[in-house]
C-alpha cells in the first residue's frame, strides 16, 4: 500500500466503516487508531530468540483434496488468500517469514477469535495455580449470574463451548447475537437495543438447552470466561494476561486488547499482536506448556487434557449445530482440533487468522489475513492443507536424516 492510500485510510477509516472489505487490510493493523484499547505488557524480560534458517517453502506442493484438482503450491495459496503476513517455525527456527502490503515484523494485527485461545491459556494458568476450578459453577465466582441463562453452567462448559446459551454466531445476519454484542461493546455504530457494555450484555443472555451438551461455537462463551477469570483472580484481563502468559512467552512487543465503554476487554476477538509473538505463543503447545523463553506458562497436565479432550468431546463436536467441515475433530480449552487425532491443533479467527501447531513435525505456523468475508472454507482449508504439506515434508526430512556420527576414539 503506498503512502497516498495509507494517508487516505488513516483519515477515512472509523467505527462506521472499518469492517468494509476494502478497509480490512488497513483497519486490522490500526485498531488503536479508531477504537479504544488497553495494553497487555510484554514485561521486562528478554525476547525469546527466533533464529533464522530461511528456505523456500513457497514451492512446496499441496496434496490434491479431490481427484483431478489443479495443482496448488504453498506460494499460490498465500497469494490468493489476502495474506498480510505468514511465518513458519520448525524446531524453534524460522524457515520463512513474509509480509505483504504495509505489514512489517513490528506490526500489530487484529487476531479476531485467535484471542479466545489466549484467554483459554489465562484460564489454564489460573486452573494450574488453583485460583480457578474448571468444574466449578460460574455463580461461585459471579453470584450475579444466578438470575441469568448462565446459572448452573460450569467453567468447563465455557472452555469447551458446551453451555446451553442461546446465541447466534451468524456473521451475515445483522440481528444475530454476535452483531448485538458488537453493538453493545461499541464495535458497531448502531445503537444497542439493550444494555451498553460487555458484562451488562452477557447478563441478558438466556439458556435454550441444558448446560454441558453439544458443542456450539459462540463468542459469548469466551467473553464470559474472561469475566470469570477476572472475578476469580481479582485482576483485569490485560494484567492477568501480561503476568501469566504474555510476559512469559518471550514476546518482543506489547499486545493490545480492544475495550468496551467501561474499559472491559473484548475477550472473544479484540486482541492485537505481531506475527512473531503469536508463533511464540503457539510454541507452548509443542513443549508441554514451556515457552521458548524457558518459562513455565501452562502445566504439562493442562496441555495433556487439552490434547485428550473429554471422553465425549468429539461426539459433542460432531452432533452440534454448525458446519465446521472437520470430520472427527473437536474443540477443547478454546482450541480447535481439525482432525481425528490430536497431532494438529489450531487457533482460528475470522477473516483468515490462524496459528497452526503440528506436534509430530514440531511445526508452528501463523497466518494473518484480511479476507473479504468472515468465514470462507475456500480460503481456510487450502491454508490448512498448505501447512500440512510443509509439516509432512519436514517430518520426512527429519526421519530420513542420517544419524550424527560419533567422533572416533583416540
Amino acid at each position: 500500500m503506498d503512502g497516498t492510500n495509507l494517508d487516505h485510510h488513516s483519515a477515512g477509516v472509523d467505527m462506521n466503516n472499518w469492517k468494509l472489505p476494502e478497509n480490512l487490510r488497513w483497519s486490522f493493523q490500526h485498531m488503536a487508531d479508531f477504537l479504544p484499547t488497553a495494553t497487555i505488557s510484554r514485561g521486562k524480560g528478554e525476547a525469546a530468540q527466533l533464529p533464522a534458517a530461511h528456505r523456500d517453502l513457497d514451492s512446496v506442493m499441496l496434496a490434491a483434496a479431490v481427484p483431478g484438482e489443479a495443482p496448488m503450491s504453498v506460494g499460490s495459496v498465500m497469494a490468493s488468500t489476502e495474506t498480510d503476513g505468514w511465518m513458519l517455525l520448525h524446531r524453534g527456527r524460522v524457515l520463512t517469514e513474509q509480509y505483504f502490503g504495509e505489514m512489517a515484523p513490528g506490526s500489530q494485527h487484529l487476531l479476531m477469535s485467535m484471542s479466545k485461545s489466549l484467554i483459554g491459556a489465562v484460564a489454564g494458568a489460573l486452573c494450574d495455580s488453583g485460583v480457578l476450578d474448571a468444574e466449578a459453577q460460574l455463580t461461585g465466582y459471579l453470584p450475579e449470574l444466578a438470575d441469568t441463562g448462565y446459572a448452573g453452567a460450569t467453567v468447563r462448559d465455557l472452555l469447551d463451548m458446551r453451555s446451553g446459551i442461546e446465541f447466534s454466531e451468524d456473521y451475515l445476519d445483522p440481528l444475530a447475537g454476535i452483531r448485538m454484542l458488537e453493538q453493545a461493546i461499541g464495535w458497531s455504530p448502531t445503537k444497542p437495543p439493550g444494555p451498553t457494555g460487555m458484562y451488562p450484555y452477557l447478563s441478558t443472555l438466556r439458556r435454550k438447552t441444558a448446560h454441558g451438551g453439544v458443542f456450539e461455537y459462540r463468542s459469548c462463551e469466551s467473553d464470559m470466561l474472561g469475566w470469570v477469570c477476572e472475578a476469580a483472580a481479582g485482576s483485569t484481563m490485560p494484567e492477568l494476561m501480561s503476568r501469566l502468559v504474555w510476559g512469559k512467552i518471550g514476546a518482543e512487543s506489547d499486545a493490545t486488547i480492544g475495550i468496551d465503554q467501561f474499559g472491559t476487554g473484548i475477550f472473544d476477538g479484540g486482541i492485537n499482536a505481531t506475527l512473531r509473538d503469536m508463533a511464540r505463543f503457539g510454541s507452548l503447545f509443542l513443549d508441554d506448556g514451556l515457552s521458548l523463553a524457558g518459562e513455565r506458562v501452562l502445566s504439562p497436565e493442562w496441555i495433556d487434557q487439552t490434547l485428550a479432550g473429554a471422553p465425549d468431546s468429539r461426539d459433542a463436536f460432531a452432533t452440534g449445530p454448525g458446519e465446521y467441515l472437520m470430520p472427527g475433530g473437536m474443540y477443547r480449552n478454546q482450541m480447535w482440533f481439525p482432525y481425528a487425532g490430536n497431532d494438529v491443533l489450531l487457533c482460528l479467527g475470522i477473516h483468515g487468522q490462524m496459528v497452526y501447531i503440528n506436534r509430530p513435525a514440531r511445526v508452528v505456523a501463523v497466518k494473518l489475513s484480511s479476507w473479504p468475508l468472515p468465514q470462507d472454507p475456500a480460503r481456510l482449508f487450502p491454508t490448512l492443507r498448505a501447512f500440512d504439506a510443509i509439516a509432512a515434508a519436514l517430518l520426512v526430512e527429519t526421519q530420513t536424516a542420517p544419524a550424527p556420527v560419533a567422533p572416533a576414539a583416540t
